[in-house]
C-alpha cells in the first residue's frame, strides 16, 4: 500500500466521525459508491480534483490527507537495513528512504550511494532549494561544494546547512561513497503542496 491509497483510509475515518454514509458521500461527490469503498479500503488510488470535492464535504483542509505520522494505520515503523525503499537509481547514485511513509513525515531520512565520477559526467553545478539539510558521511570521501568553497568529508564528518545556500556533491574517487542525509521540511510533502495547489488553481480557472 502506498502514500495514495492510505489516504483513502483517513477519508474513512473522517466520514465515520461526521456520521456520513458512503451513500451521502457519492451522491454528494458525483462518485459511485463502489469506487468510494475501495478507495476507502485502499484499493485504488483517486484523482486530486476528486479528493479536493471530499475534502470539502468532508469539512475539511486537503492538506490533512498529507499529515499522517509515522506508525498511524498500523503501519511498520521498523525497517531493516536489508529492507529500505530504494527510491531513485540513475548513473550518478542510488537513493534509499529511511521511512515507510514518505508523504506523512516530517522530515526525510534518506541514504546515498553515491557512485565514482565519469569523465563524461557534466561539471557539478551548484543549486538551492528549501529547507536545511544534515549531511552525514558513512563511508569513502564526499567532495561538497557550498558556494564559493570546496570541502573533503570524510567518514563520521557532517555538515548541517541552508538548504538556500548554493550546494551540491560529488564523488571524485574510485570507491562508492555512501551518506546519510536529512531533510526538513520534508521535500516530497513540499513537491506534493505544490503539485495540489497548481490542480486547485488549474480548477479554479476552468470554472
Amino acid at each position: 500500500m502506498n502514500e495514495m491509497t492510505d489516504i483513502g483510509l483517513i477519508v474513512n475515518k473522517l466520514r465515520k466521525e461526521k456520521k456520513i454514509t458512503l451513500k451521502e458521500l457519492s451522491d454528494k461527490s458525483g462518485l459511485s459508491t463502489g469506487f468510494l469503498s475501495q478507495f476507502e479500503r485502499g484499493m485504488t488510488t483517486i484523482a486530486v480534483d476528486s479528493l479536493m470535492v471530499i475534502a470539502k464535504i468532508l469539512e475539511v483542509d486537503l492538506d490533512i490527507f498529507f499529515q499522517k505520522k509515522i506508525g498511524s494505520c498500523g503501519q511498520e515503523i521498523l525497517i531493516r537495513s536489508y529492507d529500505r525503499d530504494v527510491s531513485s537509481v540513475n548513473s550518478k547514485y542510488i537513493q534509499f528512504n529511511l521511512v515507510r511513509n514518505v508523504a506523512g513525515a516530517d522530515f526525510l531520512p534518506r541514504i546515498y550511494e553515491i557512485l565514482p565520477s565519469r569523465y563524461e559526467d557534466k561539471a557539478t553545478e551548484n543549486y538551492v532549494h528549501e529547507g536545511v539539510e544534515f549531511i552525514y558521511v558513512l563511508e569513502g570521501v564526499l567532495t561538497i561544494h557550498i558556494k564559493n568553497r570546496t570541502y573533503e568529508m570524510y567518514p563520521e564528518d557532517s555538515i548541517y546547512l541552508d538548504s538556500h545556500t548554493p550546494h551540491n556533491w560529488e564523488n571524485n574517487t574510485n570507491k562508492v561513497v555512501r551518506i546519510l542525509t536529512v531533510n526538513s521540511p520534508n521535500p516530497y510533502y513540499t513537491e506534493l503542496a505544490e503539485k495540489i495547489s497548481k490542480e486547485s488553481e488549474k480548477s479554479k480557472t476552468q470554472k
